[in-house]
């Protein structure tokens, strides 16, 4: 792990903070010219990404305080403003809500913003995730496994070797977003396809991991995150199914 990768004069850069950057600057270039490529302005696309990355990191980190309530309530400084938080639910809906209300300012269809934006959402998952592994936080349960990892000074550190899951998901996500990238045009021609097969795959992926990692489920043996992402895979389902009957 890498919590720090160097110093300006006063200044750190965080690695979390530094592949969250990557991730957006990313999806800027990707969206300019996808926008493009569809005939909308850029300045929607400019714009789409700034509402994403503030509703995005806003969305994480409330659900994240939220999810960690007791650790929030022992250290409220230190839970807000650690590196910790790329709560994959909380700034969906966070970006979200931001990108609808860019998507009423331009006028751009919203399920045509969906299908856009759906593949640029695994790749800056899947990057951010690379940020979370480099700075220890969001692991699994310990293993044995050859490719099990410590984190000393994660958040919360352990010396006992755990599931990589920060790069499971990375690896998942970015595998994601290249099929999503890759059939976005042959789909263009049956709006909301290409959202539909992403909630599906990323309800699936999420549902999954959690049975890798430490937190507490809340009913019927499954975590808030499993719940919320069986609710992602339904609203999948029924999306594609609509898209279908178009």
């Amino acid at each position: 792990m890498l919590p720090q990768l160097f110093k300006i004069g006063p200044v750190t850069i965080h690695s979390f903070g530094f592949m969250l950057a990557v991730a957006f600057l990313l999806i800027a270039w990707l969206a300019t010219k996808e926008f493009a490529r569809r005939g909308f302005s850029p300045d929607a696309a400019g714009s789409a990404v700034l509402a994403a990355m503030i509703g995005g990191v806003v969305g994480s980190k409330v659900y994240y305080l939220v999810d960690h309530f007791s650790a929030t309530m022992a250290d409220p400084l230190g839970a807000i403003f650690s590196g910790a938080g790329l709560t994959y639910y909380g700034g969906l809906v966070g970006g979200a809500l931001g990108v609808i209300l860019v998507a009423r300012r331009y006028k751009v269809p919203l399920i045509t913003l969906a299908d856009m934006g759906a593949p640029l959402i695994a790749l800056g998952y899947g990057v951010g995730r690379i940020g979370c592994f480099l700075n220890g936080d969001d692991y699994g349960h310990p293993t044995d496994l050859p490719w099990g990892i410590a984190f000393p000074k994660g958040t919360p550190p352990t010396t006992v070797p755990v599931q990589p899951t920060q790069i499971y998901e990375s690896v998942l996500s970015l595998a994601f977003f290249f099929f999503l990238w890759s059939r976005r045009k042959a789909w263009q021609d049956r709006p909301g396809l290409v959202m539909s097969v992403y909630l599906l795959l990323a309800g699936t992926e999420r549902f999954g991991i959690e049975f890798l990692r430490t937190n507490v489920p809340v009913a019927l043996g499954l975590t808030m995150a499993q719940w919320i992402s069986a609710g992602v895979f339904l609203i999948g389902l029924l999306l594609l199914l609509r898209t279908r009957t178009r």
